[in-house]
């Protein structure tokens, strides 16, 4: 599964940058061009986030990656009380 999720991250990715050079070279009176490939690159962008982020958490839960460094909230660091 976790291969078929990095082809789709790369695929997606691929999309976005040749849907966005599309988009940044119409020309003007070609407006439903531009948004067509404008969408079409947002789409590409947000899937391949969604791939990459799933490949990160999945890579560090199979001990692949580190990681992150992340800080835990300790009890005598909660603030009681009203805040100004």
């Amino acid at each position: 599964m976790h291969k078929l999720i990095a082809i789709a991250n790369v695929i997606a990715w691929s999309g976005f940058w040749a849907f966005g050079y599309l988009a940044l070279t119409a020309g003007v009176d070609q407006t439903g061009q531009m948004v067509t490939a404008a969408i079409l690159a947002a789409l590409g962008g947000g899937v391949g986030m969604l791939a990459y982020f799933w490949l990160v958490r999945h890579s560090e839960e199979t001990g692949y990656a580190k990681p992150a460094n992340r800080a835990e909230k300790r009890e005598e660091d909660e603030i009681h009380g009203e805040v100004l």
